[in-house]
């Protein structure tokens, strides 16, 4: 018998024993125990088993015993942290699960896997061990290349990777500081680091635009329209033919505007109000951007694989060409234009008590700005009111309404999480040179509340006429993750009434309505919104619970999100009547895998958001070490205090810095207590920060305090 044949047979033998024996898990000398094996033998002993781990057929938990895996496999996504530890996400469960560092089994961050749960007792955290990859999650990745003499390696922008060691063959030329593209060729073990190859050379890290450039491509965020597309835009007309305005309902001679930020170029909704009575005429007027991107096209093909347009402070990369997003497409000011348009009459207590969806065609009267609205409604600007003095009582009677819905949504429970944006301003080569809070005005909030409303009014209409459709849906928080809330809040003095099984959103409401000015506020908020569970696009209506309404959708930006552009073309097929069977059964077959990589892709450009934010945020403060700021106390953890500044950065002062005393961590108070000068640092408390360092590769501001001065 050849080698290979008896090591097949001593592995099917060894299969068998380990099938056999009562489940429990067995360390290597158990094994040997058991089956007699000598001396001279326990190495090939060691072989087979290490090539049963490697196929799946068992698995090594973190004390290092075999075990078979029992039926309670599941799949999941790992997430990978740098200390070597990780967390596997299973699609519909709340809760994940812990993998040691031992039990990885060589997943990398991102990585699909198969994962056996080790301990599901009740009450405590589950555990479990990587069986196997199902799916490598990543196989390109962007880091910093540095080289030496016969070989280089590329550190990873994202810490949960190890550094990939590059043959000298593989290097594409690249220089110490190159950001570059690394196609993984070996994923390596826990002997030998991960190898790869050199695919593309972004730039030097120090050149404008290669730091936003990488997480670009770190995101494989698409950037360049494909020429196909391109041509197809090529075709498509400057203005409207008169053929089409015949088919449509001419609200040419409605007054009618536009509310946008200064800087926006894409201007996909108008607005109408005017009143009878008690009665408001609201009209929410939607770009018809289906009528130019039509199903299956090279140019929907590419709108759905995008799936959204992603905002990256100095540049959009849009869903649709700029020749649609910001012209045909976009309700300019005096140009007529197609639209999609939600006519609602509103009664005095904020009901919509009948509406209308009509294709129109408009013509917008004004091009106004949050800004000019904002002076004229809440600062009453004479120069102003007297430029737009034709419109002012419409804007007038926008804020009447606009507050009436308030009022409404915040009587059925609404949750508001009123967190400061970041308004970030660069210079031509993208170098930050101001950050601010994101000014939110009585203009803004007009135009959220009329889309709002129009969203939740179109998901209604469909919904009962039980048409296939795309709702945006926020589940239920997990009932493990309130009741931790409601734990941690009790600390302050503040309670959740928990129901049987639920919490309503109102009880939500009222804790951060009972937390605004408390010291303790920004951190009550933030746990308050991890516990709940993310948004997402799906076909089931399962109500929303932030919004604490039973029908909610995306109907008001086709330009720059999927959802919205798909559920534009339902609806014109309905008001044409050409909804049928046949029709209804493509959209019952297609509308799940749109609503599923909907998520994914806003899922993937609110990450890259949040990462060039940060970077930006740590480049800006680069240029201000040394300086002194004031800050409140946002967060307290054991081995830091996080400071937040009036311009919405965020750093941290490192205990193990703090060397005028020993510190204690008070966990069930959130302070920190000097042993013996006892000076304590609190939540919200004001305090004076030096900038130390900023770290734009880690994302981190480390502060340390400064004392006033007697």
């Amino acid at each position: 018998m050849t080698d290979s044949k008896r090591f097949e047979k001593k592995r099917k033998m060894l299969m068998e024993f380990f099938t056999d024996k009562e489940y429990r898990p067995m360390r290597f000398r158990d094994i040997v125990a058991l089956l007699q094996v000598p001396k001279d033998s326990k190495n090939e002993l060691k072989e087979i088993l290490d090539s049963l781990v490697s196929q799946g057929s068992i698995v090594v938990d973190d004390k290092g015993r075999y075990l078979v895996p029992g039926d309670n496999i599941k799949t999941g996504i790992f997430s990978g942290t740098q200390r070597g530890f990780g967390f596997v996400t299973l699609e519909g469960e709340p809760e994940d699960i812990f993998i040691p560092e031992s039990s990885t089994n060589g997943a990398m961050h991102g990585d699909k896997v198969a994962v056996m749960l080790t301990n599901e007792k009740s009450g405590k955290r589950r555990e479990g061990i990587i069986v196997r990859i199902v799916e490598r999650g990543m196989t390109e990745i962007v880091g910093t290349f540095e080289k030496n003499k016969n070989f280089g390696f590329v550190v990873p922008d994202n810490n949960k990777f190890h550094d990939i060691y590059i043959p000298k063959e593989h290097t594409k030329g690249a220089v110490t500081g190159h950001k570059v593209v690394v196609k993984i060729t070996d994923y390596g073990d826990e002997n030998h680091s991960p190898e790869g190859e050199v695919v593309e050379i972004i730039g030097h890290i120090n050149d404008p635009g290669v730091d936003i450039m990488s997480v670009i491509k770190a995101y494989g965020l698409p950037v360049e329209f494909p020429k196909d597309v391109l041509r197809i835009v090529d075709f498509i007309p400057d203005e409207i033919s008169p053929e089409e305005i015949k088919n449509r309902r001419d609200i040419r001679d409605l007054p009618t505007v536009t509310i946008d930020g200064e800087d926006a170029k894409d201007l996909d909704d108008a607005i109408s109000l005017t009143k009878e009575g008690d009665i408001y005429h609201l009209g929410v007027h939607i770009a018809d951007v289906s009528h130019y991107v039509k199903e299956g096209s090279l140019l929907d093909k590419e709108a759905l694989k995008r799936g959204t347009s992603v905002y990256l402070v100095d540049r959009v990369i849009p869903m649709l060409p700029h020749k649609l997003s910001n012209g045909i497409c976009s309700l300019n000011p005096g140009e007529d234009r197609l639209a999609l348009s939600c006519f609602m009459d509103i009664d005095s207590k904020g009901n919509v008590i009948n509406h209308e969806i009509v294709e129109t065609v408009i013509r917008s009267d004004r091009r106004m700005t949050y800004t000019d609205v904002n002076k004229i409604v809440e600062e009453q600007d004479e120069e102003l009111i007297e430029k737009y003095k034709d419109f002012v009582p419409m804007f007038m009677l926008m804020l009447e309404l606009s507050e009436i819905l308030k009022k409404r949504r915040h009587k059925r429970g609404a949750i508001n999480f009123d967190f400061p944006e970041s308004k970030i301003i660069v210079d031509k080569n993208g170098k930050p040179i101001e950050i601010k809070p994101y000014e939110r005005n009585k203009a803004t909030k007009i135009i959220e509340e009329f889309m709002l409303i129009a969203n939740e009014t179109i998901a209604e209409d469909f919904f009962w006429q039980e048409i296939p459709f795309i709702y945006r849906t926020h589940e239920n928080p997990d009932e493990e993750k309130i009741k931790a809330l409601a734990i941690f809040i009790n600390n302050f003095g503040y309670s959740l009434k928990l129901g049987n099984d639920d919490i309503h959103p109102k009880e939500i409401q009222k804790l951060l309505i009972k937390v605004e000015d408390t010291p303790e506020e920004a951190l009550i908020s933030r746990l308050t919104l991890r516990s709940m569970k993310q948004a997402k696009y799906t076909v089931a209506n399962t109500g929303h619970f932030g919004l604490s309404t039973k029908y909610y959708c995306h109907f008001t930006s086709p330009i720059r999100r999927y959802p919205d552009l798909q559920i534009h073309r339902i609806i014109k097929e309905n008001l044409r009547g050409k909804l049928t069977e046949s029709r209804r059964s493509h959209y019952e077959k297609i509308l799940n895998e749109v609503a599923n990589h909907s998520s994914k892709t806003e899922r993937r450009a609110d990450e890259a958001e949040r990462e060039v934010e940060k970077m930006k945020k740590v480049e800006y403060m680069t240029e201000h070490i040394g300086e002194v700021f004031e800050g409140v106390i946002s967060g307290i953890t054991s081995w830091g205090i996080y400071v937040e500044l009036p311009n919405t950065i965020e750093g941290m002062v490192r205990v193990s810095d703090m060397d005028d005393d020993f510190y204690i961590y008070d966990e069930e108070r959130y302070q920190m207590i000097g042993e013996h000068t006892k000076k304590t640092y609190k939540l919200g408390q004001k305090v004076k920060v030096e900038v130390i360092s900023a770290d734009k590769l880690l994302r981190t501001i480390d502060f340390a305090f400064v004392e006033d001065e007697e």
